[in-house]
């Protein structure tokens, strides 16, 4: 028989606290949704399962025996620390949920400069690791738009890709290692070491699992050397995305590593260029580095973009005043509920990624489905895109749309607009060779934490361990209880 709430609540206050267990109803509330329901939380209007309860975690123990109890009696629960997720992958989807707020775990452990590497809790915000680095001369080469928000734990658990991701990579290709608690309270350490072959790499068990499969509570990532006064900003304006995308492959395919390679369709970059790239699109580079890497990376694009004469440089100020603004803190956050207020417009993007041979046209796929065979055309004030996070084999596409919902309930949003408009960039995608990278609404099928009904990845774990590493010496990891 499963446990009512008084008796999770109070077998919870048991394990951390009395005061670590919040149950007031406007955190509840706060805490049943993420900002895929924004429109919804502006208004005050919350229409899913409220959580028994928020535990505001203190340590991995606290971590393991919370886990261990919920796991014991079926009871679902969401991991959240920084809270800035958009994809519903916060939602509390299942009735008396527990929500584990990881978020005063927040002590950077360790800055190891001789090994370039650096050590935080999963509560730790990306900018207070950024900054501590940053006054020693180094930076994790993650940036993400929610920088000012996003904690280290979600940051790895949704596979998060920041907007240096073509020097630097994305989060996957920074850590170097872990400490997780799985559903049945069981602690791994997976050790900091470069790589490993010894089978599959078992980080990747963790990282991306969006909080189904364990509890992040350490993080170990790489660090590089922070050489902002050899920053070199480029901008073009041009007619079509074709050129941009042949351009974008073009530095790839030729070697060079900007930080920065964007491309942005003339409707997306209206929201940013019109006081230079009004009806045009904007091709976007920024090098940096070592003197002498960012001069060499920045004349190899210069060369490439001097193929195609119909692109048209702008100052590079310009571009450095639109880098400089890139991040949304809580302030932006706090403008963007007073404007979705006052002008009942709602603003999302949906990522897809595909080969360079796809991407154009997937792109003009969707543009043109939605244009002509979305009901509520007429209602989506912003419809366009931009290329973002370039690779040599290919590219990442932000579709981004504005409309207008003057006329909608919350949840008449969703069904209206969100929902269809997320069908069609998905079809088109998949048909045409791509595949999505994160779309609104997703994670309302978190599976649950029960290891008997879903398996868990502590056991994946365990048997590659035991098919590889019977005897503990390749360095695939360590697993054992917590209380050892």
């Amino acid at each position: 028989m499963s446990l009512t709430r008084e008796a999770i609540v109070e077998k919870l206050k048991q394990i951390v606290g009395s005061e670590r267990v919040i149950t007031d109803e406007k955190v509840l509330q706060k805490n049943s949704i993420d900002r895929f329901r924004k429109y919804a939380d502006i208004h005050g209007i919350f229409t899913l399962p409220l959580p028994a309860a928020v535990v505001k975690l203190a340590n991995t123990q606290q971590v393991s025996d919370v886990l261990a109890f919920l796991n014991k009696n079926h009871i679902n629960c969401v991991p959240r620390t920084g809270s800035s997720a958009t994809e519903g992958g916060l939602e509390t989807v299942v009735a008396n949920s527990v929500v584990l707020d990881g978020s005063e775990l927040n002590q950077v452990i360790n800055i190891d400069i001789e090994n370039m590497q650096a050590t935080a809790q999963c509560g730790v915000a990306l900018e207070v690791l950024e900054n501590k680095l940053r006054a020693k001369g180094y930076t994790t080469g993650h940036s993400p738009q929610s920088k000012p928000l996003a904690q280290m734990g979600g940051l790895v658990a949704t596979r998060s890709i920041g907007q240096f991701s073509t020097l630097y990579g994305a989060i996957e290709d920074m850590v170097v290692g872990l400490e997780a608690v799985f559903p049945d309270g069981t602690v791994t350490r997976i050790k900091n070491v470069p790589r490993r072959a010894a089978g599959p790499d078992i980080r990747h068990v963790i990282i991306g699992n969006e909080g189904a499969l364990c509890y992040i509570t350490e993080v170990t990532v790489k660090i590089f050397k922070y050489m902002p006064e050899n920053n070199l900003f480029y901008g073009y304006i041009l007619d079509n995305m074709k050129t941009g995308f042949d351009i974008l492959r073009e530095v790839m395919v030729e070697g060079y590593r900007p930080s920065i390679a964007r491309l942005y369709d003339a409707e997306d970059g209206s929201q940013h260029f019109t006081h230079f790239a009004d009806g045009q699109c904007v091709l976007i580079f920024m090098a940096e580095g070592a003197k002498e890497i960012a001069r060499a990376t920045g004349n190899g694009i210069e060369t490439i973009v001097a193929r195609h004469p119909e692109c048209k440089k702008v100052d590079s100020k310009l571009i450095e005043t639109w880098f400089n603004n890139l991040n949304w803190g809580p302030d932006k956050v706090a403008a963007e509920r007073v404007q979705i207020m006052k002008t009942k417009n709602m603003g999302f993007t949906t990522e897809v990624s595909g080969d360079w041979r796809s991407i154009n046209k997937i792109y003009e796929s969707v543009i043109h489905r939605i244009r002509n065979e979305f009901p509520h055309a007429d209602d989506i004030t912003m419809l366009g895109g931009h290329s973002s996070h370039s690779y040599i084999n290919g590219t990442n596409m932000y579709f981004v749309y504005d409309y207008n919902v003057v006329d909608c309930s919350p949840q008449e949003e969703i069904d209206k607009y969100h929902n269809p408009l997320n069908k069609i960039i998905v079809e088109e995608t998949i048909k045409l060779g791509g595949s999505m990278v994160h779309h609104h609404g997703i994670g309302k099928h978190r599976v649950h934490w029960t290891k008997d009904e879903h398996g868990s990845a502590y056991y994946i774990l365990k048997a590659l361990k035991e098919v590889y590493d019977p005897n503990g010496i390749m360095n695939i990891g360590t697993i054992y209880p917590i209380e050892s």
